[in-house]
């Protein structure tokens, strides 16, 4: 038994220590994934050490002090989203319906053919917003009537599971579909007009995750998301940003990209939200985000039913607020020197 849990305690605080170094390759970024599976794994490690294992034993005495130091520190992490964290985006006081955006964000699952669930959860939710994710040729055929439901629409079917439908009921200026980094893997960036008149700058982004069958390594990913980071930093407008991340709200990249664009997390303070994987409960992440400017406040958040996709719809209501700005503004995460240099570093960095 003492050898076993040495040997399992070994492996779990590999899992910890593997994305504390600075690599792109898949091999270390995947395991900033799992946090909470993490967490739970290594309290349930140290419960059968206390339960089975033997006290007189050094090695795993020493293992014992550093897993429940991993604890603490995988609990750290993970804090932020939890209930018991500071809420960075606040929540509205009043509503203001002309000033009042609902965005539903749901990757598909290129493979699956329950369009009609898929539009059945876009009835439901009544979004002015719609991003639709994983979505090639068939989708497009298929989900004809939302054209009905929202009169402006960005359309990219792509058979390659980085295809976007984006849909608004407000009007959409300036439209461009982008591909920043890879060749087949587009992003958008619009401009929508709230019922007040106010312009929103939208940015919807599908990048590639660090996985085998995917991409060996997480640059592609970081280069994206850290060239709209500069963009939403610069913006005279509100900006939301939303998409399939591929990336954790609690990655290293994820809060640089924060830092960088000056944009919150409405999920800080609130929960998880994990999206992904559906199908299984123990290994769920939250892949795709909404994030806002501080110039919004939160009306509600929350994951629609699944239609057979291997992720859950997101619906997030938020609010525009003259106010918010200033009333928000410590919420933003400040980048240091360390955090420009490696944001600067990933920019450049070779993606060929």
């Amino acid at each position: 038994m003492n050898t076993t849990l040495l040997i399992v305690g070994i492996v779990l605080m590999s899992f910890t220590v593997l994305p504390l170094i600075r690599q792109d390759y898949w091999t270390f970024r995947v395991f900033d994934y799992p946090r909470i599976q993490k967490l739970v794994l290594a309290l349930t490690w140290l419960a059968t050490f206390m339960t089975l294992g033997n006290f007189n034993d050094f090695p795993n005495n020493t293992l014992a002090v550093l897993m429940f130091l991993n604890c603490i520190y995988l609990f750290c992490l993970i804090y932020p989203f939890t209930i018991l964290g500071s809420k960075q985006v606040k929540k509205i006081a009043q509503q203001d319906l002309s000033n009042n955006l609902r965005i539903l964000i749901s990757n598909v699952y290129e493979d699956n053919i329950n369009s009609a669930g898929c539009l059945s959860v876009i009835k439901r939710a009544d979004a002015d917003v719609v991003l639709l994710l994983e979505t090639n040729d068939r989708w497009a055929y298929e989900l004809q009537a939302v054209d009905d439901l929202y009169p402006f629409h960005i359309k990219i079917p792509l058979n390659n599971t980085y295809g976007m439908l984006f849909f608004s009921k407000f009007p959409l200026t300036q439209a461009e579909v982008r591909y920043l980094v890879e060749k087949d893997i587009p992003s958008i960036r619009c401009r929508l007009e709230l019922p007040s008149g106010q312009p929103v700058q939208i940015y919807a982004v599908h990048p590639t995750p660090p996985v085998p069958n995917e991409n060996p390594r997480s640059t592609e990913r970081d280069k994206e998301l850290l060239i709209i980071a500069d963009e939403a930093k610069q913006s005279n407008l509100p900006v939301v940003v939303i998409g399939d991340l591929n990336d954790v709200a609690w990655s290293y990249t994820t809060t640089l990209f924060l830092k960088m664009s000056g944009l919150l997390d409405p999920r800080r303070g609130r929960g998880f939200f994990n999206t992904f994987h559906a199908h299984y409960p123990f290994l769920r992440f939250p892949l795709d985000h909404a994030f806002t400017s501080p110039h919004f406040k939160l009306v509600t958040l929350r994951k629609e039913d699944n239609f057979d996709s291997d992720h859950f719809p997101i619906f997030v209501h938020l609010q525009f607020e003259e106010q918010a700005e200033d009333e928000q503004e410590e919420a933003v995460l400040q980048p240091d020197k360390d955090d420009h240099e490696i944001a600067e570093e990933k920019k450049q960095a070779d993606t060929e």
